[in-house]
């Protein structure tokens, strides 16, 4: 039961920034099409977004370690 809790908390705690990265690409890339000049700034902010998005991911996976890693 414990590894099945495990599971389910992994999960949760990476499905969240799973999902921003995904949105923030599908924006970017429909905000490319729109205008392609803008492509310096509309890279910079996804690459901030995707970035703080993994930071979230990585904390939630360390804070599950340190509570069930015994």
């Amino acid at each position: 039961m414990k590894n099945v809790t495990i599971i389910l908390i992994m999960l949760i705690s990476t499905l969240g920034p799973s999902g921003v990265i995904a949105a923030v690409g599908f924006a970017s890339v429909r905000a490319l099409g729109r205008n392609p000049s803008a492509a310096p700034k509309i890279l910079l902010s996804m690459i901030l977004a995707f970035v703080f998005a993994e930071a979230i991911a990585i904390l939630g996976l360390l804070i599950v370690y340190n509570l069930f890693g015994g």
